[in-house]
């Protein structure tokens, strides 16, 4: 399987930052490579920047607009061009199912980039790169990461989760527009919506139940954006413990009163924070297989991406 993801140039490994040097970062080359098709975009370079080259920053004009100019001239301003090279560039992402960009880049950096005033001083909380900015606007359902954040279990796991459902979104409902195909997709997520987020859970299921009072396509845009926005929530410990009951109530009819308190404990014992989500997940998988059902067979929320990634072993 590969998948199409967009990805800062420096952070594959390419030596296009201004000082000529890369921020390589090893769990996209290492790992997620197996998985990902990366296409490599450096923002500076594609108007025309050279390597090596001055840095440039944020600068907050006192109208509050913000402009992408050179460190040291301000009148060198590079804004407009940028903005048009990320239409030019967003136009031609169709198929990408998430991005990963460079933290603390004036062009690629998705949070607290440095926002610079005229008297040298910096705005609290900074700001969002100029490329990203609009990706983000243009893009809002496309998961969109930063390489520093990676490194969090989290949120590692929330990002590389949300770009594989949103492949499958794609695969499951890109051509096939039919009403059936959005209720069966929306069946093999009703865990992980319950799991991420209750409310667009409810929300979605009612959404979905008068599906037929929709144009296809109006909802196919609408599911897409509102599924994307849900799953973007981490899912807490608690709502997770939740769908373990839930998946466990499956199986009262078929385990004895043993195997039932050794599942109970395992669940509690996440909660708790005693054990990672893969100890009960495990023995609800082993008693799935022994005692098959077709609808929990289907949910996403029990194998959402290769387990070689090893990415609940920190949740």
């Amino acid at each position: 399987m590969t998948i199409s993801v967009g990805i800062s140039a420096c952070v594959l490994g390419q030596n296009v930052r201004f000082d000529g040097g890369h921020k390589q970062n090893r769990f996209v080359v290492d790992e997620l490579s197996r998985y990902f098709n990366f296409k490599p975009v450096c923002p500076e370079v594609g108007i025309g920047m050279t390597i090596p080259r001055r840095a440039i920053r944020l600068l907050q004009l006192p109208s509050g607009d913000e402009r992408l100019v050179d460190s040291k001239e301000n009148e060198i301003d590079f804004t407009v061009q940028m903005k048009e090279f990320a239409d030019q560039q967003i136009a031609h992402f169709d198929d990408l199912r998430g991005y990963v960009v460079c933290a603390k880049s004036p062009t690629c950096g998705m949070e607290r980039v440095k926002l610079h005033i005229d008297n040298g001083n910096t705005v609290p909380g900074g700001s969002v790169g100029v490329y990203t900015r609009e990706l983000m606007a243009k893009m809002p359902w496309l998961p969109v990461e930063e390489d520093g954040r990676l490194q969090d279990p989290v949120l590692r796991e929330n990002f590389v989760f949300r770009v594989f459902s949103l492949n499958d979104f794609y695969q499951s409902l890109g051509e096939a527009r039919s009403y059936d195909a959005f209720v069966k997709f929306h069946s093999r997520y009703k865990l992980v919506l319950m799991a991420h987020s209750p409310t667009a859970y409810k929300k979605m299921g009612q959404m979905v139940a008068s599906i037929k009072e929709w144009d296809v396509d109006s909802f196919y845009y609408e599911y897409r954006q509102q599924f994307m926005d849900a799953i973007k929530n981490r899912a807490s410990r608690k709502n997770k413990t939740n769908v373990l009951m839930h998946l466990q109530g499956y199986f009262k009819r078929s385990l004895t009163k043993d195997q039932k308190q050794e599942l109970a404990a395992l669940i509690m014992s996440y909660r708790e924070g005693n054990q990672p989500i893969l100890a009960p997940l495990a023995l609800i998988n082993h008693y799935l297989k022994e005692y098959p059902d077709p609808y929990l067979q289907l949910q996403t929320f029990l194998n959402p991406y290769p387990e070689e990634l090893k990415l609940r072993y920190g949740l």
